[in-house]
């Protein structure tokens, strides 16, 4: 079980990693947007593609949800914090990390 420091600390440790309001929660980003924190801490949205997606929410459907809109079907995955240990967490956003510095 973790919590939404434990998963701050984890998103600001990646290399180049900032954090700034986005709408109602806090988006950590390099050179885009890897994941968002929710205002209550209870949930982040952490963005993988469509097949990393997938995999995440059969292996660990209790942690992992997609999101059901458009979003959603880009890779945007929202993951319950409660359900996860700091081993799921990092291995999300080191993923999503990964992503998020590669050029298009």
């Amino acid at each position: 079980m973790t919590d939404s420091a434990t998963f701050t600390r984890i998103a600001m440790s990646l290399p180049g990693a900032i954090s700034a309001p986005h709408f109602d929660r806090v988006a950590f980003k390099v050179k885009r947007t890897f994941a968002t924190l929710a205002a209550d801490g209870r949930s982040a949205n952490i963005k993988f593609t469509p097949d990393e997606q997938e995999l995440k929410c059969v292996v660990a459907p209790e942690i992992f949800r997609a999101i059901d809109n458009g979003w959603g079907r880009q890779g945007w995955t929202t993951m319950t914090l409660a359900s996860a240990n700091e081993a799921d967490i990092v291995a999300a956003l080191e993923l999503a990390h990964v992503h998020a510095v590669a050029k298009k």
